[in-house]
């Protein structure tokens, strides 16, 4: 695996007004910034619009407004290049050029270990090529598990690896997938999670899936939706639901510099 390390940043603005300054701030200083470092494998964005938060489900209060995920992809030794990119999210702090900015929520943000990577058959490139091939958004599904490795929640990973993934990478549009497990908050403190629901955010009790789409992310999740509803109905869904609660799910869309600001 290329990667035993990413960073999930979900993002809430505050005032409406904010997108403009803040998407020129990431793409335009943050994210060359952190790409520059030796240690970031990779790093990319997405927008969820609030047309794309209709199409979606976000049980979890904290995260029904994000505006933003942002994610990081680190090369080993991963504590030397962590701590790197903690150095320099400090130094941008002490030069005011952030990552503490007013109007700025993040409701999540953390380490996650990578768990595995699929490609559909159709792409022709491997799972560990999948996050630098060129893509139209994802579909982010996030749950908690309160028993992380809890019987149910072995099951319930069973399925998604042998059953739901193999079945949803055969969906028009679903270039590949890739899971991934909560490691670990940022040690950093200009860089702390502000959620306001009532989870312990231990290792292993988030889970992230991320769909790599290469059609329109909102027609994709549509079509994955009544996939979804239909094999529910037919007895091929999760075994074990109770294991896992959802905190968000729906699609993100790639963010074309200037165009979408």
């Amino acid at each position: 695996m290329f990667s035993e390390r990413a960073f999930f940043s979900f993002v809430d603005l505050a005032d409406p007004e904010m997108h403009r300054a803040y998407n020129e701030w990431h793409q335009l200083d943050h994210r060359p910034e952190n790409l520059l470092l030796p240690g970031v494998a990779w790093g990319d964005r997405w927008a969820r619009p609030a047309e794309y938060a209709e199409l979606g489900r976000s049980p979890a209060m904290s995260l029904a407004g994000t505006d933003y995920v942002a994610m990081y992809w680190f090369r080993p030794p991963y504590e030397e290049n962590v701590a790197e990119w903690h150095k320099l999210g400090e130094d941008s702090f002490q030069w005011g050029r952030g990552p503490r900015i007013p109007g700025v929520r993040r409701p999540l943000l953390a380490f996650f270990t990578p768990v595995k990577g699929y490609a559909a058959a159709r792409i022709g490139v491997s799972a560990e090529a999948l996050p630098f091939r060129p893509n139209r958004g994802l579909h982010i599904t996030v749950t908690y598990h309160s028993e992380p490795h809890g019987l149910d929640t072995h099951e319930q990973f069973h399925w998604e690896d042998q059953v739901h993934i193999p079945a949803l990478l055969e969906r028009d549009g679903v270039a590949g997938a890739w899971t991934f497990s909560l490691h670990s908050l940022p040690g950093n403190s200009s860089l702390r999670p502000e959620s306001e629901d009532d989870h312990r955010f231990t290792p292993g009790t988030v889970r992230i899936r991320v769909l790599y789409l290469d059609h329109d992310p909102a027609e994709v999740s549509q079509d994955l939706a009544s996939f979804e509803q239909d094999r529910a109905a037919a007895g091929f869904g999760r075994p074990c639901p109770e294991a896992a609660e959802l905190l968000l799910d729906g699609p993100l869309r790639t963010i074309i510099p200037w165009k979408d600001w």
